[in-house]
Order: structure tokens, then sequence, then C-alpha cells
């Protein structure tokens, strides 16, 4: 029907509007070691990442206060970030000025009285997360929300991450990754699924607090990991969310075991950006180097998506007209909902209940 088909706007790749005020990964913490920065880029704000003296994470926008050199080209003791132009030095966690060595003792400006931008950085889950404020919000106070991370279900498990840069926006990256129908296609091989095995599905959704969650269910019989999980002889239940700006979680569970998953697209710019999967679980916990062999095969299907994403991004260089269609791509327009209210504040939900969906993949 013709009002199951929505347009989106031409564009090749184009910048879109960022979601700020959020928490981000940044970058693995593991890349930061005491004494050592590193740079970085979210939502179009360059940033200098590093971990003082005593393991504590900072991140400051990446430009002298004074005349806008990068405070990468300076150095760090472990303590202050000192500029290379003039020599300011700079506490990094607040940004506050410590010294200005140009100074003399006919001048009366208090060094103190001077910040460089910082911004809150935490650790979870092996990452380096920065919450970026608005464009002119000015120094960050108040209560933030919780930093993101992973649900676990037991005390012992392993862990794993993947990343891959995708050369579109945010919003390409998102609905992609939500996007049910593409599996059979772009995900086809033997320890997956293939072309053949389409049959159709039907999900329950609802409404989650600035997201949904696709309800608790029997996952895929055409995907071959979950199939392994019948070993254990118990059901095996699938839930996922998603929840703005950019996550989507997804939990198996199996009696005792569990799987886990947290995948975020982070905009580097507006027209740029990154996929970041955490994934830890307790399922074969046992088996030698199953870590390993997780990693490879998680590797290749983010690589596929990676390719499906550059490949798209060759055609939208040419501004085709786009749309999305009930009902595979019905969670693809509750996000552009989602996102429209959060950026006018209206605090309106795409949902007002539970709704059901059917597609083929």
């Amino acid at each position: 029907m013709m009002n199951d088909l929505v347009q989106l706007g031409a564009g090749d790749g184009p910048p879109t509007e960022l979601i700020f005020g959020d928490w981000y990964p940044a970058m693995r913490a593991d890349k930061l070691r005491e004494g050592k920065t590193a740079k970085a880029m979210l939502l179009g704000v360059p940033l200098l990442l590093g971990r003082k003296t005593g393991g504590k994470l900072f991140a400051m926008r990446d430009l002298c206060p004074h005349r806008g050199i990068p405070l990468s080209a300076g150095w760090f003791d472990g303590e202050t970030v000192t500029c290379k132009y003039h020599g300011w030095r700079f506490e990094p966690c607040s940004g506050q000025c410590a010294e200005i060595p140009s100074l003399t003792s006919h001048e009366t400006l208090d060094p103190t009285k001077i910040f460089a931008s910082s911004f809150p950085c935490e650790e979870r889950d092996g990452y380096a997360w920065v919450y970026v404020p608005a464009p002119g919000t000015g120094r960050i106070g108040g209560d933030l929300p919780a930093v993101p991370e992973l649900p676990r279900f037991s005390a012992r498990y392993r862990d794993a991450h993947l990343e891959a840069e995708l050369p579109c926006n945010v919003d390409h990256g998102i609905i992609g990754l939500m996007d049910p129908a593409h599996g059979p296609f772009v995900h086809q091989a033997w320890w997956w699924r293939s072309r053949a095995s389409i049959h159709e599905k039907e999900k329950h959704f609802e409404p989650i607090p600035e997201g949904f969650r696709m309800s608790a269910h029997a996952p895929s019989g055409n995907s071959a990991p979950y199939k392994l999980l019948g070993v254990y002889g118990e059901p095996i239940t699938t839930t996922i969310d998603f929840v703005l700006p950019n996550r989507r979680y997804e939990t198996i569970r199996c009696g005792d075991k569990w799987f886990a998953s947290l995948t975020t697209v982070t905009p580097i710019t507006a027209s740029t950006c990154r996929i970041d999967v955490y994934a830890a679980w307790n399922i074969f916990y046992r088996v030698p180097f199953v870590t390993s062999i997780a990693t490879f095969f998680g590797a290749k299907f983010v690589q596929q998506d990676q390719q499906t994403m550059i490949e798209q991004a060759e055609g939208l260089r040419f501004n085709p007209g786009l749309m999305l269609i009930d009902d595979a791509d019905k969670p693809a327009k509750w996000y552009f909902a989602l996102k429209q209210a959060r950026l006018k504040g209206t605090g309106e939900h795409p949902l007002d209940g539970p709704v059901t969906l059917h597609w083929r993949s």
C-alpha cells in the first residue's frame, strides 16, 4: 500500500543532525596508558584523551583556548597538559589553567580563571566514554545520565570487542544496524544463514524510555550459532533493545547460560561514523580458544556490514531518493521519530503500546 512507503530525502551520504548531551565511546581504554595521550574525534569535536598518573581518564577539546593550536602538539607529564605554542599548562580533567609562563608580576590576570574545554570521561567495558555536551553549553555540571554498560549475569565470563569505520552518516549506520531483512543477503555464510533460509517471522515490540524493545522471543531457527545452544537442552530466548542515541543491546538466555552484546554506532563527523561491538558470555566458557573463535567469526560478520555500507556510500553520492517500507523498516521509522522528539524536546514516543510486526528474512 502506498501509505506504507516513506520517502527519505536525497543526499550523497549527507551530514545529519547529531544528538549532543550524551555519552559516546571515544576509543578502547587500553590505548590510554598512564602519562600518555591519544587523539579522537566525536560528533565533529576534536578530542585529546589521556590517563593521568593514578589511572584517571580525561578528555579535552584538542584546542588551546589561547590561540587554537591543538593541545596534542604539546606535552603531558601525567598531571598537566602543556601547550606547545606558549607553554600554557592545564589540569586536564577540569580544563583549569595552572600556569601562563609569559605573565609577570606587573600583571593581574589570574590563570586559574581560564579554562580549556574538558568533558566528563569514564571507563566502562574497556572503552573511554565521553559525554559530549551541546555546543555553547559551557562547563558541565549537575547530574549526567548514567554511563552505558553491558549487563552481565554471572561473575565468570569471557568477552571480546570489534570495531569498524563506516563511510556514512550515523542515521544510515543505525538503520542498517537494526534492519532485519538484510541478513540472508549481506551475511550469507555456512555458519550463519543462506538466502534459501528466508521465511516469514513475527516479532513483538514494546516502547521503553528513549527507545523500543523486541520482546523476549525464541531466536531465529535459520541461524547456525543459535542452534548450537540446543546442546544445553534449555529454552532459548532473545531480547533486543534499541536506545537513543545509538545503542543496541542484545541478550540471549539459555538457563544459566547467557550471551550479551552492546553495539553502538557513533558519529565521528556529521557524515562518517564507527560501529563498536562489545560482547560478553558464559556460553561454552570452558571451550579452549572460544574467545579467539568468537572474535574471528564476529569480525567477519562486522566486515560484511562494513563492506555493504562502503558500497552504499558509492550510490549515495548520486543523491538518490530513498524509502522505508512496512513492516521490516518500521523500527527505522521509530528511530527517526524518537530522534526528532529528542532534538525538539517534545518527549513524544512513536509507540503508544505493544506492536506486532511481520517480515521475511
